[in-house]
């Protein structure tokens, strides 16, 4: 249950970014309350992951799902660039992440 709990966490890390940058420096209600709710349970879940995990494990598979995720939700929906140096980075990270999961 701590895995289902990390990743969903880490995809409300996704939610949470992506409506910040809606929000346009929380000045737009609507983003403003969607980043601040998904944030509150994005740590919560987080939160009870770390009660299994340990926790370079669990912190570390959060923070590249929600960097990855929030690349790829760039890429896609707000048009950044996809340049091959981005692509690689994002590349070592889905590798670190995978062998973070290999040696838990």
């Amino acid at each position: 249950m701590a895995w289902i709990y990390l990743i969903i966490a880490g995809l409300l890390e996704i939610v949470w970014a992506y409506s910040m940058k809606l929000s346009e420096g929380f000045t737009k209600p609507a983003p403003t309350i969607v980043t601040l709710v998904a944030m509150v349970f994005s740590f919560g879940l987080l939160s009870l992951s770390m009660r299994v995990l340990p926790l370079g494990t669990a912190y570390t598979i959060w923070t590249g799902i929600g960097a990855v995720g929030a690349f790829v939700v760039g890429i896609m929906i707000l048009n950044e660039p996809a340049t091959a140096m981005r692509i690689v980075a994002a590349c070592l990270i889905i590798g670190g992440l995978v062998l973070m999961k290999i040696s838990s």
